[in-house]
């Protein structure tokens, strides 16, 4: 072989012309095969026109798939495509997709009698609505998978690839088996054999990994022209749209992929099957910032979560220092945030709301004891038949800070941070990890931390992340934060860097720039002269250098005591807002939002009076966006409208 791409799905439409049961859609930007059950023996080729000088299939070769994969029943198989000889219902070489699974196919006269081998790839999560590009090299007993350019998945068999597949009187079936049953339902962009190596190294060469590229049909490549005068397009495609005018319709599964303009903003939104997403309106700008709503607390606020949940509405909570009366969750009804349900807390520091599959849940961080003098922080799951948290799991923390939430290769964790444990700050946090079986988080790994505030988890390509913020190791402020990486199952150091009592991490990105501001609380060490201000410093923006593969200072800016970073953008622009706590003299003082300003980097554009600022959140409602911002001095949050032009 000369080692050139066969490109399979090229070969189904090699003048251009679409096969019957073929029609084509875009989505997401990208365009794709959907491909008909009805007339399967019609997306097929002779394999004779791939292997045109021998009729042997290659011993070692990658198959390069992108597609995007529709919800699949539990016990529904799909093939992406088969190659099968004319005269037997056997399958030579295929590759089919069940739940959360990928199984190879190839038929070994040789080596297994006649019968059938199943390469199985578990924990292959695709059905999730988005693009993704699969690599798959064989070798021998070698079979690798890559999802997404990230890190192969590899399985060894005792039975080896055939060294001599004969493929006289076959042909390739795509999306298929020669049969309506297991006809593949997403869409198909990409598929291409390529004999004789492992393809990941010429695939994986841009950082869009989902729609890695080697060779696409010419039909999917770009946009139709726009026709001249009569002429029809020459490829066909569809988006299935309906645009509804007039008042905010509902968004549910049955209005997905449907679109609304909105006359009065000069918009145009995408019901995603729960929420309306701007895809298209006259762009904002910030013009000023003005009080919205004072909202009474039941105490002192060390943080605030807003979330929303589908179907039910928009909530903040809040977590407050005293108990009784606990902390509590507001509902935004009618334009406001009202009183919606009390939890028992012990000085709440934290909430943190996340979903594992139908499941919703907020957990809080709890500083202190509780009445019995045991010390737990609690998950809540959402009842629905109740409309209301109800207490689900209980985890033994120290003195938590704070909780964080996500999702690697399929499978959720939590992880806590625990801040001391009586006076000792040098201590183990935590990360759990969701147990499908019982239903429980479950101890999966401890990181040593100082005093911990904060963690932050981000994912860069294929790759994944956990940035602790810490604070405090018994002497001095001035101490390292970390960054981890994900590999091989567990979280392992990537990079250090000196903070002065870090009390939070926030990542942000601005077009394919990748940024991580800190924010620095204080700088005290007890064996070096006091300054003339502790809270005074300077918090940091790094900013991701991938050729050197590590976050290098993009800018300092002065903060007091800051305690949070929040990113919002309005329209093109992109903020920062500072959560400044406290100068050294008085609680009350300025916060500050910073707008992005390209060369420059972030530049003060509004000074906010506040007080004794903890944390801010922002958010957006049909009605505007919106800051909240809670006070660690005083029982009343404030809610801040951005009045835009």
């Amino acid at each position: 072989t000369d080692l050139r791409p066969l490109d399979i799905l090229s070969e189904v439409v090699p003048t251009g012309r679409l096969a019957r049961g073929m029609r084509v859609f875009q989505v997401q930007g990208v365009r794709g095969f959907q491909l008909a059950a009805s007339h399967p023996r019609a997306l097929g080729f002779p394999a004779s026109r791939l292997f045109i000088h021998c009729d042997r299939f290659p011993e070692e070769f990658s198959i390069i798939v992108t597609l995007r994969v529709l919800r699949v029943p539990a016990k529904r198989n799909e093939y992406v495509f088969t190659l099968m000889a004319e005269e037997s219902p056997s399958v030579l070489v295929g590759l089919r997709y069940a739940p959360d699974k990928l199984h190879f196919l190839f038929w070994s006269q040789e080596r297994t009698g006649g019968w059938q081998t199943r390469v199985t790839f578990p924990n292959v999560s695709l059905s999730d609505n988005q693009w993704h590009t699969l690599v798959l090299a064989v070798s021998g007993q070698s079979f690798s998978l890559t999802v997404d350019c990230s890190i192969p998945k590899d399985v060894v068999v005792e039975t080896p690839f055939p060294a001599s597949l004969s493929v006289k009187r076959a042909s390739f079936y795509l999306g298929n088996r020669r049969r309506r049953k297991g006809v593949f339902t997403g869409l198909l962009r990409q598929l291409v054999l390529l004999p004789g190596a492992d393809a990941t190294p010429r695939v994986c060469t841009t950082m869009n990994f989902k729609v890695a590229t080697l060779s696409v049909p010419t039909v999917l490549q770009n946009l139709p022209a726009k026709p001249v005068s009569n002429e029809v397009l020459k490829y066909p495609y569809e988006t299935d749209t309906k645009v509804t005018l007039g008042s905010r319709p509902p968004c549910t599964k049955q209005e997905k992929a449907q679109f609304w303009f909105n006359a009065s903003r000069r918009g145009l939104y995408l019901c995603n099957g729960s929420a309306w997403i701007s895809m298209l309106e006259v762009k904002q700008r910030l013009d000023y910032v003005e009080e919205y709503q004072n909202l009474v607390t039941n105490s002192e606020t060390m943080g605030v979560e807003v979330f929303t949940i589908p179907k039910v509405g928009l909530f903040a909570a809040t977590a407050n220092r005293y108990t009784p009366p606990g902390s509590a969750i507001y509902k935004w009804t009618d334009g406001k945030f009202v009183p919606y349900q009390n939890i028992p807390t012990y000085q709440a520091q934290s909430w943190k709301y996340f979903t594992i599959g139908k499941k919703i849940f907020l957990a809080v961080a709890n500083f202190e004891q509780n009445d019995r003098g045991q010390e737990f922080s609690v998950i809540y799951k959402w009842s629905r038949r109740k409309e209301k948290f109800v207490m689900y799991q209980r985890i033994t923390t120290h003195s938590a800070r704070d909780w964080e939430a996500f999702v690697i290769e399929g499978e959720a964790f939590l992880a806590v941070v625990n801040h001391r444990e009586g006076n000792n700050h040098n201590i183990d946090s935590v990360i759990y990890r969701w147990n499908p079986r019982t239903g429980l988080f479950e101890t999966n790994q401890t990181i040593p931390t100082s005093g911990a505030y904060d963690w932050e988890f981000f994912t860069i390509g294929p790759y994944s992340f956990l940035a602790v913020a810490n604070t405090f190791n018994g002497t001095s402020t001035k101490i390292y934060s970390h960054i981890y990486i994900w590999l091989s199952g567990s979280f392992q150091l990537f990079q250090s860097i000196l903070t002065f009592g870090a009390a939070d991490w926030e990542v942000f990105r601005i077009g394919d720039r990748i940024f991580l501001a800190v924010a620095n609380s204080h700088s005290y060490d007890s064996g070096m002269p006091a300054p003339s201000n502790f809270y005074a410093i300077n918090s940091s923006i790094y900013e991701l250098n991938i050729t050197a593969q590590m976050f290098v200072k993009f800018q300092d800016l002065l903060t007091y005591s800051a305690l949070d970073w929040e990113f919002f953008s309005v329209g093109d622009d992109s903020f920062l807002v500072v959560a400044n706590s406290f100068d050294g003299f008085t609680f009350s003082v300025n916060s500050i939002i910073y707008r992005w300003q390209g060369y420059e980097g972030f530049v003060a554009a509004h000074h906010l009076p506040t007080v004794g600022c903890r944390d801010w959140e922002a958010f957006h409602t049909t009605e505007g966006s919106y800051l909240l911002y809670s006070s660690a001095k005083e029982p009343l949050s404030k809610v801040l409208k951005l009045k835009t032009t």
